[in-house]
């Protein structure tokens, strides 16, 4: 009989220094982090996100978690508290939280891929496997976007309305082309430092990647200069034995919950 995962019945609150993190978990087993992307959330990911990453939860304790300042967690208007490197002092912690004895799995999508990939890099022994997807701008192509992200700043902090209409009016990438992609979950008052932390963001250093050993697997999704698919492949290439795959539809990205479970549970095999 296949194994169901166990009900989202345990909603912890995670406290860490100037912030709440609030947390859904599900399932039992080897802990896994799910980390989102800039301004979602677990509540927006549920509308209108993907993928649907139950599968893990047949498995494994899958511990998704709204990012500092996102949703339903707290935080302070200070732009360094949300760049990647200290976002990766987040995830840690929550590691940490519910499973100190034993390295946790971290899936990340965009800002989650960029913090799993500094938190791995800072503790290596605290991770089991790496699931990275939608890996942002990096490196040489970060620039354009941490502009992007500056001027979106100072246009939330004039009039957040403004921001929304401009997003609503921002191109979908045709891989998801008719698909609500969602608004923000990020709370008006934090909104600016939110944007501007990641700003002044970027990936690590390629050659630093070498020194992540454990299983690692790369998804990307085409035509989305956000997140555009040579972050994917360089990674992929300094990360030693990592694997890419690159959804050319939106069927395949839908696809991407059972591809973790999978790998998931072949690295802890």
């Amino acid at each position: 009989m296949t194994q169901q995962p166990a009900p989202a019945a345990d909603f912890p609150v995670v406290p860490l220094p100037g912030a709440r993190l609030a947390c859904t978990v599900r399932g039992t087993g080897p802990a896994v982090l799910l980390a989102h992307g800039i301004t979602c959330s677990r509540a927006h990911d549920a509308r209108y996100g993907l993928p649907d990453y139950a599968p893990v939860a047949a498995h494994h304790r899958l511990v998704a978690y709204d990012a500092r300042g996102h949703g339903e967690s707290g935080g302070r208007p200070e732009p360094a508290a949300y760049e990647w490197s200290a976002l990766a002092g987040d995830m840690l912690a929550l590691a940490d939280h519910f499973s100190l004895e034993a390295p946790v799995a971290a899936i990340g999508c965009s800002m989650g891929t960029a913090t799993a990939l500094h938190a791995a890099l800072r503790a290596p022994e605290r991770f089991f496997a790496l699931v990275l997807t939608a890996v942002p701008t990096a490196w040489e192509t970060r620039a354009a976007q941490a502009g992007l992200y500056r001027r979106m700043a100072a246009l939330a902090a004039e009039d957040p309305a403004a921001l929304d209409a401009l997003r609503a009016a921002a191109p979908t990438p045709p891989v998801f082309a008719g698909r609500d992609q969602g608004g923000v979950d990020v709370r008006a008052a934090l909104l600016p430092a939110v944007l501007e932390g990641a700003a002044g963001s970027d990936l690590p250093a390629p050659e630093t990647l070498a020194r992540i050993t454990v299983p690692t697997l790369v998804l990307a999704w085409d035509t989305d200069p956000g997140h555009p698919v040579s972050s994917a492949e360089t990674v992929a290439r300094h990360v030693l034995g990592a694997r890419l795959s690159v959804a050319r539809t939106a069927a395949e990205v839908e696809g991407w919950g059972q591809v973790a479970a999978d790998f998931l549970r072949e690295a802890g095999s």
